[in-house]
């Protein structure tokens, strides 16, 4: 019988106080109808995708800080190497969504899920089929020209060459 299991690998918690937390977890769950969900990059790495700040995330594989390399300084002062960098990390177009983003997606089909909050730029909430998604960051998969706001998908980001430009010659 296992009683104790890591996490991080530093912290250890015995599987009865996970079991405990769970259960309550399970009873507000039952008990509630008007839940709303906060969720970041953790939701999304069971997917395959590299959070920013974890043990194995992106931020460990580049010298610049992750907040400058998705700033809108660093956009327009280094656009060719921000749109390498945005194209190999954040194409999110063949990664499908995970176990959790299907519970939320029951959870609001069962009308107990009023909303999901979410940093993530992913969509995978939204391809899951959740409704009621409120990207804080907005998505990949709607871009917008800077010049005339023109909207593109992100297939035509992901497979343009180079630098991505509208017709009107403004960036996306």
């Amino acid at each position: 019988i296992i009683t104790h299991f890591i996490i991080d690998s530093y912290d250890i918690i015995s599987l009865e106080v996970i079991m405990d937390k769970v259960e309550e977890l399970k009873k507000i769950i039952n008990e509630s109808n008007r839940i709303v969900v906060l969720t970041g990059a953790g939701v999304s790495t069971d997917s395959g995708i590299k959070d920013f700040r974890g043990k194995n995330g992106l931020s460990k594989e580049f010298d610049i800080p992750m907040e400058i390399l998705l700033s809108s300084n660093y956009f327009y002062s280094h656009t060719e190497e921000f749109y390498k960098f945005y194209k190999e990390y954040f194409d999110a177009s063949n990664i499908e969504p995970n176990i959790t983003h299907k519970y939320l997606k029951k959870l609001e089909d069962d009308n107990k899920l009023s909303a999901i909050i979410t940093q993530n730029i992913d969509g995978l909430h939204s391809k899951a089929g959740n409704k009621k998604v409120y990207e804080l960051h907005g998505t990949t998969f709607v871009n917008h020209c800077i010049k005339c706001k023109k909207e593109y998908s992100s297939e035509y980001v992901f497979k343009s060459e180079g630098i991505p430009k509208c017709k009107c010659g403004g960036l996306i």
